[in-house]
């Protein structure tokens, strides 16, 4: 049976995805990348992280449940850098600036566990 506050902590980790999602997808956009589209969980069984290729366009599919949320920013973060084929010095440089962008949200999220 799921309690109260599982349901509550599932909530706000969806939350909190979707805002990540929301800036990671903004921040792509604003330097010059395509921005995947993000969804959960992914549809194939047993991983943490898939990419789709879709036509012209890049879905990244990120399992939550059970994992700290830290991970789950690292594998979206690894699925823009992967859905727009980057590699070496141009990888990283995004990869920092996309940490930069959701550093905030790791904030809360660190918070939010020592409370609980």
């Amino acid at each position: 049976m799921t309690s109260t506050s599982d349901i509550a902590l599932a909530s706000t980790r969806y939350a909190e995805f979707a805002v990540a999602a929301r800036v990671l997808a903004s921040q792509a956009h604003r330097h010059g990348l395509k921005p995947p589209g993000f969804r959960s969980p992914p549809r194939a069984i047993g991983v943490d992280r898939s990419l789709r290729r879709i036509n012209d366009g890049v879905v990244v599919s990120v399992l939550l449940r059970g994992r700290p949320f830290v991970a789950v920013l690292g594998d979206m973060i690894e699925g823009v850098v992967v859905a727009n084929r980057l590699v070496a010095r141009e990888a990283e440089i995004v990869r920092t600036v996309l940490w930069a962008s959701v550093e905030s949200l790791l904030v809360s999220d660190e918070a939010q566990t020592r409370v609980a």
